[in-house]
């Protein structure tokens, strides 16, 4: 194997020792034009389903990158089931949300358009690019689910009830968020954070009548919400999620 670029790509395609594959066009021009790679170099290839695979650059065509996996690194492993509903906020501002969400081991993202959710265009194709590529800088082996953008009312009609839904409620009202989560230890879990300026009063009415909504206070402060959705995601994994087992995946 020649030297180790410091590349890592999700692979949408089985991946299985001496099995040759040819790269999607983006992929390919990545490597060939950004990141100058040459036949014969090794780069990481990964999915949910076959693992992680050092693979070696075996043709850098105009028509695609040819790769060759030859070794499997890290096999599959079960990952967290924790959701997070949010209400996309300033470009920048959902670009962190989403980068942040996917470090913390998030399996699926709801966009919720609520009566104060502050973007114009909610644009779904860019949050599932953004997720591939956090998941390629942050190890992980799966990309989360991006769902369609809803309305509170269209995501709580059709809401399986089996999966509970943690209300960061920023009235500082509710339950303490450390008592609430390991009261749900083992429980399917969605975390919600509301817009700038919160969820307005018949929202929270809304959402409180429902059995399966647990409001839950974040503290003495007002988070922002893309503040508010780290911390809450960050409890979350620290006392229910996978990293007091971090070391034995290593």
């Amino acid at each position: 194997m020649h030297t180790l670029r410091n590349i890592r790509l999700f692979v949408d395609q089985k991946l299985k020792p001496a099995s040759l594959l040819t790269l999607s066009g983006a992929q390919s021009h990545y490597l060939s034009n950004v990141m100058r790679c040459s036949c014969g170099e090794a780069i990481k290839c990964f999915n949910p389903d076959d693992g992680e695979f050092l693979c070696r650059i075996t043709e850098c065509k105009k028509n695609g990158v040819v790769i060759l996996p030859e070794q499997n690194i890290r096999h599959p492993r079960p990952e967290p089931d924790i959701w997070l509903i949010f209400s996309p906020l300033k470009k920048d501002k959902t670009d962190f949300v989403i980068e942040k969400s996917v470090e913390l081991g998030v399996s699926r993202i709801i966009p919720l358009i609520t009566q104060r959710t502050n973007a114009a265009h909610i644009k779904t194709e860019r949050f599932v690019l953004q997720a591939v590529e956090a998941t390629e800088q942050c190890e992980r082996l799966s990309i989360p689910t991006i769902s369609s953008a809803q309305t509170l009312e269209e995501l709580l009609s059709s809401w399986d009830e089996k999966r509970h839904i943690c209300f960061m409620d920023e009235r500082r009202a509710g339950q303490d968020i450390l008592s609430a989560f390991r009261q749900l230890e083992g429980s399917p879990c969605a975390v919600l954070i509301g817009p700038e300026g919160g969820f307005t009063d018949s929202e929270a009415q809304l959402l409180n009548s429902q059995q399966y909504v647990t409001n839950i206070n974040l503290g003495p402060r007002i988070l922002r919400a893309e503040t508010a959705a780290t911390a809450a995601l960050s409890v979350w994994q620290a006392l229910n999620g996978d990293w007091q087992t971090a070391k034995e995946a290593l």
